[in-house]
């Protein structure tokens, strides 16, 4: 459920009521032409490419690591299927921890993975371009969470360059200010979202 205080301040009953609507319109859409799941194994291939055509070289998960995630901590991907290609459209993946601070070693290291950690740390929110500007990343991050949430999880966190922001501000993430990290030689911000019963927060 959307929470109008952080998506609506301003907003009248009408125009709630309208956003509200259209939200579940476009999920319900989402849903008849895209499959949600947890990544297979042999679809680690496809991620690594999906991967590599959606974030430049510096940034991008090698096709080795992108396997290691795959192979280690399935459950912490959910992928939108097309329907009707069978072909990965986007995905989501992260890694669960105790850790309640990102550090670049998250990209590199699957080890770090820890099935019973509280918080999970997001690597890669990615959708193909032609799949862009129809409210996929927005539908991956909320099925996302709530999955999370329902397993217990209490944060989810996530880097971000200063231009998206905006994006995961939307999404119901909270800038931290400037991360720790300095993955791929940028300037991040570090995101997070607590998680409760009853939604994120």
């Amino acid at each position: 459920m959307i929470e109008k205080d952080r998506f609506l301040p301003q907003a009248g009953e009408r125009e709630e009521r309208a956003f509200l609507e259209k939200e579940s319109l476009l999920g319900r859409n989402l849903c008849e032409r895209f499959e949600f799941r947890d990544i297979r194994a042999e679809e680690a291939e496809q991620a690594a490419t999906v991967e590599q055509i959606c974030f430049p070289p510096n940034e991008a998960c090698s096709k080795e690591m992108m396997h290691k995630r795959v192979a280690e901590a399935p459950e912490l991907f959910l992928v939108a299927v097309d329907r009707r290609t069978g072909q990965i459209a986007g995905f989501l993946n992260g890694l669960s921890t105790d850790e309640a601070s990102f550090r670049d070693e998250f990209f590199t290291d699957a080890g770090l993975y820890d099935p019973c950690g509280e918080n999970v740390m997001l690597l890669g929110l990615d959708v193909l371009p032609e799949y862009r500007r129809q409210g996929l990343a927005g539908e991956l991050m909320r099925r996302y969470l709530d999955r999370e949430r329902k397993k217990g999880r209490r944060t989810a966190f996530l880097t971000c360059l200063p231009s998206k922001v905006k994006m995961y501000q939307k999404m119901g993430f909270r800038d931290e200010g400037i991360a720790d990290s300095s993955w791929g030689g940028e300037q991040w911000h570090e995101m997070s979202c607590r998680m409760k019963q009853n939604g994120p927060v």
